[in-house]
């Protein structure tokens, strides 16, 4: 498997020239892909694009779905055919819940001496046997292996620092890698590696923040929340609501279809009224949940670090909706903004509103190619 966490720290500048690539977001409810090529030292946007997947499986559009590998390489190719995609090259996201990330903390050792050591020690963090899955890992630098925890780790407040290395282990399931490869090839795609959402939507989105970030990447199913401090993510949560759940509460509370309630749901303006019910209030039923647990998230952090998280970054196709951000500046302890992955691309100047608008959903897609332009350096 390519290295999962190779260049996830950082962006560098590119060296050569008119390389296109493609980045692939695979999500529950639609697929996602940016088309880039590097120009003159620039990462250049050529064509992006987005397609629901409900479609395929018999389901309203924005619905979370279970597609086999043959449904989701239909469903990709005819994305790739509709948004003009016109390279092969590319590289693909996995998503947070098919993954397994955590800190171990082991004797400094020699590079060779840490290669064996690092898949014993993961064996006491992956629930299945340890030949079932593929390893990754990256060695942090020593100003980040202070206080760096996940969500469920114990916390050994013994361990002499100046004595251990801090490890970031990625565990990824050889079923979930096959299934992705199989897509690939069906696809007839040729991808050189594969990563965690995670870090795609860090390189995407982040800018070079020292005080702790959070990334809010609310989807169809889910929604991803990640504590970032100096490029290094040292907490994570999944929230099992998403805007999927927005449109399933419409369709319940207004009486209407699923498909009926996805269209009020996009077209949502402040005041407005359906059947004499406020759809504020009922989309608020979906979003006061994600709130007070993004909100024990992040109290729960500060009160553990003593450290305050002052910006929010909102990311992924659920933070489209219209208004949200306004909810999310009264219903976070933090401040929120918008994510803009497209800041790091050089667009057309008449894309310039309507990337700001749709940038968040292809947070992931952007940063996975950006990424995989770096291959060309």
């Amino acid at each position: 498997m390519a290295d999962i966490l190779q260049n996830i720290l950082k962006f560098n500048p590119f060296k050569k020239d008119e390389t296109s690539v493609l980045g692939i977001d695979l999500g529950s409810s639609s697929i996602k892909v940016v088309q880039l090529k590097r120009k003159k030292g620039r990462a250049v946007l050529e064509t992006y694009g987005a397609l629901a997947l409900g479609p395929y499986a018999g389901l309203e559009v924005g619905r979370a779905t279970n597609l086999s590998s043959d449904k989701i390489a239909e469903a990709l190719l005819d994305l790739m055919k509709e948004a003009n995609v016109t390279t092969k090259n590319c590289a693909i996201s996995i998503p947070f819940r098919s993954s397994l990330v955590t800190l171990i903390d082991i004797p400094t050792l020699d590079q060779k001496k840490l290669a064996e050591m690092i898949p014993l020690e993961a064996r006491k963090y992956i629930p299945v046997p340890i030949s079932e899955v593929s390893l990754d890992w990256t060695i942090l630098p020593k100003e980040y292996d202070q206080e760096v925890q996940f969500e469920g780790e114990p916390v050994d407040n013994e361990v002499d620092k100046d004595k251990k290395t801090t490890v970031l282990v990625v565990a990824i399931h050889n079923s979930v890698l096959n299934t992705y490869q199989d897509i690939v090839t069906k696809s007839s795609l040729h991808a050189s590696f594969f990563e965690i959402e995670m870090f795609s939507a860090m390189r995407a989105v982040l800018e070079n923040e020292q005080s702790p970030v959070m990334i809010f990447d609310m989807g169809a199913a889910t929604t991803k929340l990640y504590v970032v401090e100096k490029g290094v993510i040292k907490n994570s949560h999944l929230i099992n609501r998403g805007s999927q759940d927005i449109t399933l509460n419409i369709a319940s509370a207004l009486n209407v279809p699923v498909d009926k309630a996805e269209k009020i749901k996009r077209a949502y303006a402040p005041n407005q009224k359906i059947n004499d019910k406020d759809v504020k209030d009922v989309i608020l039923l979906t979003l006061d949940y994600i709130f007070s647990e993004t909100n024990s998230f992040i109290l729960n952090y500060q009160k553990k670090y003593n450290k305050m998280i002052l910006k929010t970054i909102l990311t992924g196709g659920g933070v489209a909706l219209n208004g949200l951000l306004e909810f999310s500046k009264s219903g976070f302890e933090t401040d929120a903004v918008l994510g803009n992955p497209f800041a790091k691309v050089e667009t057309p100047a008449f894309l310039e509103e309507i990337l700001r608008l749709t940038g968040p959903e292809f947070s992931v897609a952007v940063g996975i190619a950006l990424r995989k332009l770096q291959e060309f350096e």
